[in-house]
């Protein structure tokens, strides 16, 4: 029979479909062949699909639920379900199945459809580059995509909600499709917002609250705040103005006494200096501060205390009242507390712990800190779990309530202690394995401790290679065997630094400093060019090299290698530093005698001709060697390093800096240092714990052998070998204040004296005070550089202080310094790649030339506010604007306002 197209006219439920079915008028005899009256039964013979462009053909047909050598009845429902399943999927516009034969009971069907348009662009009306962003990355409609009704009420209510959520609550967003004149088959979708003005919180009003006044409990609610506002002006205005003339007799001379609440009420309508607050209302954050609310209440002995109603009223379309209505219920406290099931404690242990006696404020949040977690002190559960005790839990119950008064039953299951089986570590793609487990404090065949589970979490934070916030700490239990396996995940990131800076000094030349600094070196990888990223990595050295010059003023070049664990058995720090630095100056010339000379003309001392001439220099060359080591007592915070260190010192006329222009000068020095680090969790921002150093350095006593006459001697033979002992010390100290707001309060103390009066202090490892304190040491002369924030940089440094000359016989520098500060700190940013946050500091310090001046009391103090920015690549970035109260000698003004820039953890 040849191929005819006849169409499968359905009825019934068919006329109920949302699809096209076509009708077409065929020839006579294939309309004998179908008996509407009487549905007959067809094999289908074959399926194919028309019209769909980019729709797979054979999921089509899948997805009709028709298939070759299937029977069904036409018409008949086979028929209606599968242009119903079609239509379901929602990417067909039309859908009908023809017929295009039929022949000895087998009928072939073609499913005939039109495909929905697709998405090809997304255009925004009404917002911001910035928004457009940020709704790109909510809506998520990609190019291509077919665009059903529900995607497109999905994508309005989207739109819709992202500015429901900061204040826009009148917002209206149209969503229409525009024809594509250019691709086929595709429509550009357009977002029309209209966000109105941005709705505020005008009034929040408590009703029923009689134990806490409105302002206590609005400071409970962190995320909804009514705007700030000052409208004592518009009060009198409208008092004196308003009504009639006997207002302003009532408002001048008014005997009407008010009580508290009304005074409150007053100051409340007409003074809200909360600007740096929002007053956007946004639904989730009033809900999480209801319950907030009720919480409040709870820790306050309200344990049946809820908001009966609240309720939203809207004033003129851009502000709005609240309304809540409270039900405090009645307040209760703790009568007995009683233990079960505690073996390992007795009640009297726990209690003490517990610390919550009879009559007590009840107070359910805090039962539960004291049991399980304690931030600020000791709790239950750390007695068990510090002692292996991983499947421990106690549950309080409330098992009497009488009058006011509840007792209150401890719950115990002590279970077995848990012996630690593996260890895990995951995500370390760079950092070899043995770098981190030799931190790791809970190793295998130990007894499970929660102690040292956070001990390791901050010993792995403080390496630096890793980003502290995604530090993981799983434990997983078998309670089978009575083990436990602690899984710790970390996540790498970026601890390498540049230091780089290039310019043209003019007749110095290029000046410029380039420093990199490697953190997690590998020696042993070095011939293993697969470890190279760029460098070899992996094994937890330090590799830092950096070379500074200031054209042909200043060349300084250095190289440190540290090997944090000397053998790979014990932490044995082992650092070796090299450097040689060149300093070329320009002086006034002397005579044979090495006395100035004096220019006739001016009557100053008379200098060389040109500019470009240099006639005097200092040149350093320097090692030094340590070892240190982590002390078990009195605990494992401790460290130990000892070092030894030899320079040499060429100065050829040099000025009288240091008490004589010529001659060479050797430093032999070993130092010693103990300190106690505990501050963290984060390196770059610690909000808990402490860091304490007392270190010593010696030089030989020179002077008791050596049978110099110190009293006739120059001073270039007094220091020819460098004599003197140094004592430092230094004291952090973080206080977690409020969340991450954190106090650091700081002190350092140091000073330098001579084994015997005849040989005296001599001019190097003095210490220099002043501004930034950027650099930390100068290693040309062994000066500690002190910062002293509100002051010139070096300029609280005697004898000179701000200005004036050296004379021959003196040495600049103090003996004796002291300095203090308090810095209350709050992060930005917490991010490991760029961690940022501001300051606010007060400071005091003050250097001496000699111990008959020094007065702890007599300080030059400043306050200030600045900002720290930490990179990876770059290290430490602070700016700090600072006011100094005080005046120094040789000034006659104080210091007043200055700006400093630092780059690097400075250390005092």
């Amino acid at each position: 029979m040849k191929k005819i197209v006849l169409a499968l006219i359905l009825i019934g439920s068919c006329n109920l479909l949302l699809a096209q079915i076509r009708y077409n008028n065929s020839s006579p005899d294939v309309q004998e062949n179908i008996d509407y009256g009487s549905p007959k039964q067809y094999e289908i013979s074959a399926i194919d699909v028309s019209g769909a462009e980019y729709l797979d053909h054979n999921a089509l047909i899948s997805l009709s639920g028709l298939k070759v050598g299937d029977k069904i009845k036409v018409p008949g429902d086979d028929i209606s379900n599968a242009i119903k399943k079609l239509w379901e999927q929602g990417l067909m516009g039309n859908v009908a199945i023809l017929a295009n034969s039929i022949e000895d009971g087998k009928i072939s069907l073609r499913i005939e459809l039109t495909e929905r348009p697709r998405l090809s662009k997304i255009i925004y009306k009404g917002i911001n580059k910035t928004q457009e962003g940020e709704l790109d990355d909510d809506i998520k409609l990609i190019r291509g995509r077919v665009l059903t009704d529900a995607i497109l009420k999905n994508t309005e209510l989207t739109v819709k909600k992202f500015f429901v959520e900061k204040g826009f609550l009148n917002t209206v967003v149209n969503v229409t499709r525009i024809e594509d004149t250019i691709t086929f088959n595709s429509v550009q979708l357009l977002i029309d917002v209209d966000k109105k003005s941005k709705v505020k919180i005008d009034h929040i009003i408590f009703d029923g609250n009689e134990s806490f006044g409105d302002t206590k409990l609005k400071k409970k609610l962190k995320g909804t705040k009514e705007f700030a506002r000052i409208g004592i002006f518009k009060t009198i205005f409208q008092t004196v103005f308003g009504i009639n003339k006997n207002k302003i007799k009532e408002f001048v001379d008014s005997t009407t006494v008010a009580d508290n609440k009304e005074v409150k009420k007053f100051i409340n309508d007409n003074f809200k200096l909360n600007f740096l607050n929002g007053s956007k209302f946004i639904k989730t954050d009033f809900n999480d501060d209801k319950k907030a609310l009720i919480e409040f209440y709870n820790s306050k002995g309200y344990r049946d205390a809820k908001i009966v109603s609240d309720t939203i009223l809207s004033n003129d379309g851009n502000t709005i009242d609240i309304n809540l209505e409270i039900d405090e219920g009645r307040k209760y406290y703790f009568r007995d507390i009683i233990w079960t099931g505690n073996y390992v404690h007795n009640d009297e242990i726990l209690g003490r712990i517990l610390g919550i006696k009879t009559g007590d404020v009840y107070d359910m949040e805090l039962i539960n800190k004291r049991l399980n977690y304690n931030p600020q002190g000791a709790d239950v559960s750390s007695l068990y779990l510090d002692n292996g005790y991983l499947f421990f839990n106690v549950n309080p119950v409330e098992v009497r309530i009488e009058d006011d008064s509840i007792d209150v039953e401890m719950r115990i299951s002590e279970g077995a202690q848990a012996t630690i089986n593996k260890v895990i570590v995951k995500g370390n793609d760079r950092t070899n394995d043995h770098v981190i487990y030799r931190e790791i404090r809970t190793l295998p065949g130990q007894k499970f401790s929660r102690e040292q589970l956070i001990r390791t979490n901050r010993e792995i934070a403080q390496l630096g290679y890793f980003d502290p916030e995604q530090i993981g700490m799983v434990p997983i239990p078998n309670p089978n065997d009575g083990t436990v396996d602690i899984e710790y995940s970390v996540v790498e990131r970026p601890s390498d630094q540049i230091e780089l800076s290039g310019g043209w000094g003019g007749f110095y030349g290029f000046v410029g400093t380039l420093g990199l600094v490697f953190n997690n070196f590998s020696v042993k990888n070095i011939a293993d060019r697969s470890k190279w990223h760029p460098l070899p990595v992996g094994d937890g050295q330090k590799l830092a090299v950096r070379m500074q010059a200031n054209g042909r003023a200043f060349q300084n070049y250095s190289f440190t290698f540290t090997e944090p664990w000397l053998g790979g058995k014990k932490p044995n720090a082992f650092t070796i530093n090299l450097t040689r630095s060149v300093q070329h100056i320009r002086t006034y010339e002397t005579d044979e005698d090495g006395n100035p000379i004096i220019d006739p003309v001016t009557g100053y001392y008379q200098y060389p001709t040109s500019y470009r001439d240099f006639n005097g220099s200092l040149h350093l060359s320097g090692i030094s060697m340590s070892l240190g080591r982590r002390l078990r007592w009195p605990d494992d915070f401790f460290f130990i390093s000892n070092s030894i260190n030899y320079y040499v010192y060429n100065l050829d006329n040099f000025g009288r800096s240091l008490g004589f222009s010529t001659g060479i000068s050797r430093n032999l020095t070993f130092n010693t240092s103990i300190s106690r680090n505990s501050a963290g969790p984060s390196t770059m921002y610690p909000t808990s714990g402490s860091s304490v150093s007392l270190s010593m350095s010696l030089t030989p006593p020179y002077s008791a052998f050596n049978n110099i006459d110190y009293e006739n001697a120059d001073n270039a033979t007094k220091y020819h070998w460098v004599e003197f002992h140094k004592w430092m010390f230094d004291a952090k100290f973080y206080t977690q204040i409020i969340g991450n707001l954190v106090l650091e309060s700081r002190a350092h103390l140091g000073f330098i004296g001579s084994y015997t009066k005849k040989s005296g202090i001599g001019p190097f490892e003095r210490f220099v005070m002043g501004g930034s304190g950027l650099g930390g040491q100068n290693f040309l002369v062994g000066n500690d550089i002190i910062g002293l924030r509100g002051y010139e940089d070096n300029a609280v440094t005697p004898p000179t202080y701000d200005s004036g000359l050296l004379d021959a016989s003196d040495i600049r520098g103090g003996v004796v310094y002291n300095k203090f500060v308090f810095e209350l700190r709050y992060p930005l940013s917490l991010n490991p790649s760029a961690t940022i946050y501001v300051l606010g500091f007060g400071e005091a310090g003050n250097n001496w030339p000699d111990y008959k001046n020094f007065n702890i009391n007599n300080l030059y103090k400043s306050a200030g506010l600045g900002a720290r920015i930490f990179m990876p690549a770059f290290g430490l970035i602070g700016i700090d604007w600072a006011y100094g109260f005080d005046t120094l000698p040789g000034a006659s003004v104080k210091s007043g306002a200055q700006f400093h820039f630092t780059i690097g953890q400075q250390l005092r």
